[in-house]
């Protein structure tokens, strides 16, 4: 059964009651860290794809930050996520977990952070994608990790020093055969209520010759998360290179996302092409935007709030292949 299983797990599917954060032996294994002091107005964001293909393991790194546009990125190997829990080591480059993030891209760039997880996703029979994650073979799967932690430790961006004391962190992870053609995603937690935080990620999925888009939001209220995924809830999302609008129904929820970059330049993120071992500047990311999140419960109104630091991506389509990867930096 054991076999049977992780046969299964390497689809990308993940069977009722297992932790959807775990390894599945996927080719593409991404792991992302959003770090954000709501006072002093920073984001740091570390992504690390962990890659299975020919030639070895290796990974797609980048260290991002606001204000100041701050990027650095490069390639790694070998890399490996753990097949235990959550978290992933890429060369000397990078290890984290949901209790630390240490990142070392060289002396003027780096992370020494520890996490005191607040809020990680609860013991439910389905992770982040609900009944989607039973399903194997599909082009990309996504779960929130660790919804709200205190952070302490220090961080180098570009030479400059930042005590990390006062920020809180966000966790997910995203997985599949290679990563998504076309995609849309959003996070916030810096809100008026601290108890309040929304993920959410969408992509095209073509399905019998009929390209859909689903979208799953997941929003945090206090240690109770709600989850609005399809078949349940149906979205409608749509998105430009200046602003994200989502709308979901559910039988008991009627939720609106209203996102805009508010003046914010995307940073332009690597995406590992997982077979010719390369990456492409193809996921722009605004780590600063504005998000308005409005939830109803019938005729009653629960949440209407904006946060003025939220994360919000767009992904291109992939380029031609044989196409170099533009300004790779190694760490």
């Amino acid at each position: 059964m054991s076999g049977l299983l992780a046969a299964y797990r390497r689809t990308g599917a993940d069977p009722p009651y297992t932790d959807p954060a775990r390894n599945h032996g996927a080719a593409m294994e991404g792991y992302y860290w959003r770090l954000v002091h709501p006072e002093a107005g920073w984001v740091i964001v570390w992504l690390c794809g962990v890659c299975q293909g020919y030639g070895g393991s290796w990974a797609t790194v980048a260290l991002a930050a606001h204000p100041g546009g701050f990027l650095r990125h490069g390639t790694v190997a070998p890399a490996a996520g753990d097949f235990e829990r959550f978290g992933a080591r890429a060369g000397d480059v990078f290890r984290g977990s949901v209790h630390e993030l240490r990142v070392r891209m060289g002396d003027d760039a780096w992370v020494d952070a520890r996490l005191r997880p607040g809020v990680t996703w609860p013991r439910q029979a389905l992770g982040g994608l609900g009944p989607a994650q039973l399903v194997p073979g599909l082009a990309q799967y996504w779960h929130p990790v660790l919804l709200a932690a205190e952070i302490e430790g220090e961080a180098c961006i570009g030479g400059r020093r930042l005590r990390l004391e006062g920020a809180h962190a966000y966790v997910e992870k995203n997985w599949g055969p290679g990563f998504a053609g076309c995609w849309w995603w959003g996070e916030a937690d810096v809100f008026p209520d601290p108890d309040l935080g929304v993920a959410f990620a969408g992509g095209r999925l073509p399905m019998l010759g009929v390209s859909a888009a689903p979208t799953a939001v997941v929003v945090r209220l206090g240690e109770r998360v709600l989850r609005l995924v399809p078949p349940l809830a149906r979205a409608q999302a749509r998105f430009d290179a200046q602003s994200w609008h989502v709308q979901v129904r559910s039988p008991r929820y009627r939720l609106e996302l209203e996102g805009e970059t508010a003046g914010e330049t995307a940073h332009r993120l690597p995406v590992p092409d997982v077979w010719e071992r390369r990456v492409e500047m193809r996921s722009q990311q605004v780590l600063a935007g504005r998000l308005r999140l409005r939830v109803d419960r019938g005729r009653h109104m629960l949440i209407d709030a904006v946060s003025p630091l939220a994360g919000l991506e767009l992904g291109e389509p992939s380029r031609e292949r044989g196409s170099p990867p533009p300004d790779a930096r190694p760490p």
